[in-house]
């Protein structure tokens, strides 16, 4: 006959026993810490987060609420209530200040479009171009990020003087070699100073579309050419049929990224005509620094940019709703 012994550690918990839900108390404050260890670990990120981008905008729209002008620099706090007296002076078209506003918002869409469109085209059409391997290619995508690893101020320096009216690059080829104008033309000033700007924001920011559209073909399966191959079609229905719609997700991230990096474009400007850009060339961005610090009207700078922010925000949620309306529609 053989007895079993049954230990008092392999013997299961007594239901009313509390050694187990001790065990699982010391268990959950290090489970607690560990969840716990990456919000503390973004700690730092997000206080710097909070001291360089949320308190000045904070700031920034209590400042447009008020008639802040020169003569309260020195305690802004002191200045007047004004309510929404600068928003009404920024939206009025029909008064001098809501009128330059509203021709440099559209001076502002015109260049945008035409040079987010520009950029995505050269640069998906280079790193198409660029696809398959050959000897050199490697160097040839070298030279293509060469404008977007150039600081800003250097490249469009750079293009200033090559736009000068007397002994510019841009004159002497168009103008003494190849023949194309009757005269120099003044590339900084008047209705020409659009082109210079347009010129430099694309050379600036088409290796950004390049880089981006490369690292996206990278991912497009080379089987799916191959079959198309076989079937007859040729580069144009590849394209067509293969890579521009297995580019969607990132041409929707790029063209995002690039509407609001040229919307909000202020270096190139201001380094190429200075602080008073011409009329053809208002961008907005400028626009509002003019209205800030030349004028000294703090109150409705701020309030124009207060109005800027919220457009770009209706029109980034727009046009996230849209694509990811659009990208359902395609899964179904």
């Amino acid at each position: 006959m053989t007895t079993t012994v049954t230990t008092e550690a392999q013997a299961p918990p007594a239901r009313g026993d509390s050694s187990g839900g001790a065990a699982r108390g010391r268990r959950r404050p290090g489970r607690i810490r560990r969840i716990g260890l990456p919000y503390l670990l973004l700690l730092p990120a997000l206080l710097l987060e909070l001291l360089v981008h949320l308190v000045p905008m904070v700031i920034g729209i209590a400042m447009s609420f008020k008639e802040l002008t020169q003569f309260y620099i020195r305690d802004w706090g002191a200045a007047p209530w004004s309510g929404i007296d600068n928003y009404r002076l920024s939206v009025d078209i029909d008064g001098p200040v809501g009128e330059a506003l509203w021709h440099s918002f559209w001076v502002t869409v015109v260049f945008t479009l035409l040079s987010v469109g520009l950029c995505w085209l050269i640069g998906t059409a280079a790193a198409i171009c660029l696809q398959d391997s050959f000897r050199g290619r490697g160097l040839l995508r070298a030279l293509f990020l060469v404008p977007y690893a150039l600081p800003v101020y250097t490249a469009v320096i750079t293009w200033a003087f090559m736009f000068q009216h007397d002994n510019g690059l841009v004159n002497h080829v168009l103008h003494d070699q190849l023949h194309l104008t009757g005269e120099p033309s003044f590339w900084l000033i008047g209705d020409n100073s659009f082109y210079a700007l347009l010129t430099v924001s694309v050379w600036k920011g088409w290796p950004f579309a390049f880089l981006i559209v490369t690292a996206g073909l990278q991912n497009i399966p080379k089987e799916l050419y191959e079959a198309a191959a076989l079937d007859g079609a040729g580069m144009w229905q590849q394209i067509r049929r293969i890579t521009l719609p297995s580019l969607r997700p990132v041409n929707q991230v790029l063209v995002l990224v690039l509407f609001l990096w040229t919307f909000n474009d202020f270096n190139t400007p201001y380094v190429l005509f200075g602080r008073s850009a011409p009329e053809a060339a208002d961008l907005i961005s400028v626009h509002i620094y003019q209205s800030s610090f030349v004028t000294w009207n703090f109150g409705t700078g701020s309030a124009m940019s207060v109005l800027l922010l919220l457009f770009l925000l209706v029109v980034t949620g727009g046009y996230l709703l849209l694509t990811s309306r659009g990208r359902r529609t395609a899964d179904v």
